[in-house]
């Protein structure tokens, strides 16, 4: 499969992929298979931008837990605005890509049958 192919129409096959792959693998994936190249980028830069701040808050959030191994106190430290601003960058990348996802649907062209006089394409053996 080529994912930067100068094919611009998509079969509803095509167009289904994409909408699993964006809505269930990785926001922008899809869009890159369906030829939203830009769209597709952006989706996806803006996921792992929100991958890496949920990635930052889990490494403070477990360094604050296990320094408290030996210590009686609790520590008021508190990085759950990391957290938060992850899932928004995460949740702006899967929304993004299911508006992209609907569009590449709404434009899937059913490919026209042969009309009963035509002769079907030789096939080189």
């Amino acid at each position: 499969m080529k994912i930067f192919s100068g094919d611009k129409t998509l079969s509803p096959a095509k167009a289904r992929n994409c909408l699993l792959l964006n809505l269930f693998a990785t926001p922008g994936l899809g869009s890159l298979v369906g030829g939203r190249i830009l769209a597709g980028l952006g989706q996806l830069i803006l996921f792992l931008v929100g991958f890496v701040f949920i990635c930052y808050w889990f490494v403070k959030t477990i360094k604050v837990y296990y320094s408290l191994m030996g210590d009686d106190i609790p520590a008021s430290v508190s990085y759950s605005h990391y957290f938060l601003a992850g899932a928004m960058f995460a949740a702006a990348s899967w929304l993004w890509s299911a508006l992209t996802s609907f569009s590449l649907m709404r434009s899937a062209k059913t490919p026209e049958p042969a009309s009963p006089g035509t002769v079907p394409p030789k096939l080189d053996s």
